[in-house]
This record gives structure tokens, sequence and C-alpha cells, in this order.
């Protein structure tokens, strides 16, 4: 693709079919009309909006491991993988704007909020997470990847929920507790429910698309491997977003930071919970979670000055050494005999490269 445009643009036709292919499915189980423009509908207003970055993915980790253009066969089969992926991430955040009272979601309305729909909602998420398992019956089911795919979305389904489990019961936005707080549970958190569906989710099913078994080199588990190297680069990507909602302006990450007020389990009061003399400490547990700008601001005094800002740059050189010396332990080569495709440090180079120093 010779931009990021285009590039989005044949994603997004793929997105096109395969609608189309769930609308056609509910039209012939002669269910009534409304049912099936609802279905539409929530199709339309929750699955392809957002920045797209785990479903392209998908298509751009085949790319890289078969070390070539793709086939049209290979780049719609890639692309309906990396569809899969966000309609993954729409039942999560469908169910999660609900659990947490969200007002917007990618500059409008989050879905239980149109007026007609409200509860209607959790319904609709479970359609969501159901359409996954109808498209790759339909597209992979003569695949021998089949059933390793089945089992990896059912797996990083639980693995998310977890973690959103883990987020409820730490952080409830209307109760703050910072004694439930610690840089553990964040990390822990962050694994759980971001990076497995995020950064291993899309690489792992691009590595069974491509054929690649779980001890290619006789020795070692790769998706093992793969995992080692992809979770902390998850965790460093969460990491990084927390500390740009304190941080960065809304100019440069195109939003208002609302960790402090939310109460949010981030690493940037956890890195403050952990040196905070007394007097700090009462600071924060006065401040944090209220939701007022005075409130805000005498939690970003304590941030200021427990050094948070220096604590970050700190932890961004030691992840991104740490994670530089996890891809190199992938052995160098191109493809294998017979065409075999063999993993590629590629691969993790470019998520890396596309997070290390990021501002927005």
């Amino acid at each position: 693709m010779s931009s990021k445009v285009e590039k989005r643009a044949k994603f997004e036709h793929v997105f096109t079919v395969i609608r189309d292919e769930l609308v056609d499915f509910f039209k012939s189980q002669n269910l009534p009309q409304d049912a099936t423009e609802w279905f539409a509908k929530n199709l339309d207003y929750n699955v392809p909006g957002g920045k797209l970055n785990r479903g392209l993915s998908v298509v751009d980790s085949v790319e890289i491991l078969k070390r070539r253009s793709l086939t049209d066969e290979e780049y719609f089969k890639s692309a309906v993988l990396g569809w899969c992926v966000e309609l993954l991430q729409a039942f999560f955040l469908v169910s999660d704007d609900l659990m947490d009272s969200s007002i917007t979601r990618r500059s409008q309305p989050c879905w239980y909020r149109i007026e007609e729909v409200g509860y209607i909602a959790v319904n609709d998420a479970f359609l969501l997470e159901s359409a996954i398992y109808w498209l790759l019956k339909k597209h992979f089911r003569a695949d021998p990847a089949y059933i390793n795919l089945i089992e990896l979305f059912h797996e990083t389904s639980l693995q998310t929920e977890i973690g959103q489990l883990l987020d409820l019961i730490t952080a409830p936005e209307d109760k703050v507790d910072l004694s439930k707080f610690s840089l553990k549970r964040h990390s822990l958190i962050v694994v759980y429910k971001t990076a497995y569906y995020s950064f291993y989710l899309p690489v792992a099913l691009a590595m069974y698309y491509c054929g690649i078994s779980h001890n290619s080199t006789g020795e070692q588990d790769l998706y093992a491997l793969a995992s080692s190297i992809l979770i902390p680069l998850g965790e460093y990507f969460q990491v990084q977003d927390d500390y740009l909602d304190f941080a960065g302006t809304p100019e440069q990450i195109g939003k208002i930071g609302t960790d402090i007020v939310d109460n949010k389990c981030s690493w940037c009061v956890n890195t403050a919970l952990a040196v905070a003399t007394p007097e700090q400490r009462e600071v924060l547990d006065k401040n944090y979670g209220r939701k007022n700008a005075e409130a805000e601001k005498n939690v970003k005094e304590v941030f200021e000055a427990v050094g948070v800002r220096a604590s970050y740059e700190e932890y961004e050189e030691k992840a991104y050494k740490r994670i530089i010396g996890l891809i190199e332990t992938i052995p160098e080569g191109g493809s294998g005999k017979d065409g075999e495709v063999k993993l590629q440090r590629a691969v993790f180079k470019s998520f890396l490269d596309k997070i290390y120093k990021r501002q927005k």
C-alpha cells in the first residue's frame, strides 16, 4: 500500500463484505426485518470506527511472515481475521462502556446511551462476540489452523475478562481505596486486560494462518516465545498510555486526560504511591478519584514532586532495551525448507517502532 489511507480503505472494504455476510445470515434465519436492521446497525455503529490498529496488525504480520506481497485470497483471509479482532474489541468496548457508565466512545455516544438501546447493549455485545465464530467457521472451517484459531479467541476472551474483573474490583469509579493499588496489581491488570488481545492475539493469528507450528525449531515453543515478547510490549504500551494521560496535552494526545478523576489504577499513581512521603500519601488519598479540578491539580503536584516524569523516562529506556533483547532471541533467517514460513524478528520490531517514544 502506498499510504496509510489506502491501506485502511482496502481493509475497510473487507468489512463491507463480512458485514453483508453476517446480515445475510440473519435474513436467512427468517427473522423479522426490525431484528435484522438492529443487528446491522449494531455492526455499523460499534465495529469499524476506531483506529483499527489491532486488525491491521494481523494483515501486516502475515505479510512480514510470508516475506512477500499477499495474493488476493491471502489478503482477504488475513483481513477477515483482523476484523474478528475488531469484533472482539467492539464486544469488549460495548460491555466496558456500560459497566463504567461511560458517556462517549470514538466521538459519539456510547451504544447503550442511544435512547432505544439501553440494556439491550448487553445482548448486542454477545452478538458481536458470536459473529467472530460464525466468520471463522465460514472462512476457515477447512483450514488446518481452524481449531487453533477458535481456541485462541476463546482463551484471549477469558484472559481479557479476567483483566476486566481485576480492574473493576481494584478501582471502581465511585469508591476510592488506594490501599488496593500497587505496581504489581497494575501490571497484572494491564497484562490480562490489554496485552493479550491487543498485542499477542494479532500476531498469534498471523502465525497460525501462516502455518507456523508451536515448535518449528525443534526446541522452543514459538508461540511461547512470541508471547514472551508481546506481553512486555503490551505492558510498555499501556504504561506509555497512562503516562501520556498525565503528561500529554489535549492537542498532543487528542483528548483530555481523565485517569486521575476517574480513579484509574494507572502507572503514574502507583509509581507515586511507591515513593510518596506520608504527607504526599495523604494528599493522594484525599484527592485522587475526586471529580473536581482542584483535587486533580493537587494530585498532579504530587506526581511532579515525586518525579513521575523522570521515572517514566527511566522506565521507557529499560523497557525498550529489554524488548530489543527479547526480539534478538529469535533466530535469524528467511523461509524454511519447502516454503515453510519462519518467525521473523521484523514482526516484533514493527510493533516496537510504532510505540517507542510515541507522543500520542
